[in-house]
């Protein structure tokens, strides 16, 4: 059974859906921001820097199977 959040799926090894995701997350806090929504900027923040880390730094794609 798959995780939820499996960042090490086969469908985030290409490198540019990888960035639109993180893109769109850090897109969607500063729109929060520009709405004055502090409480869900900072959770779309929060979204953005864990996705940074899971996808760009320990980032470790399993085969298909």
């Amino acid at each position: 059974m798959k995780s939820l959040f499996d960042t090490n799926d086969p469908f985030f090894v290409p490198l540019w859906r990888r960035i639109a995701i993180v893109a769109f997350c850090g897109g969607w806090a500063l729109l929060e921001w520009s709405w004055g929504e502090e409480i869900w900027m900072m959770a779309s923040l929060a979204i953005t820097a864990w996705l940074t880390w899971a996808f760009f730094i320990a980032f470790k794609p399993r085969e298909e199977k």
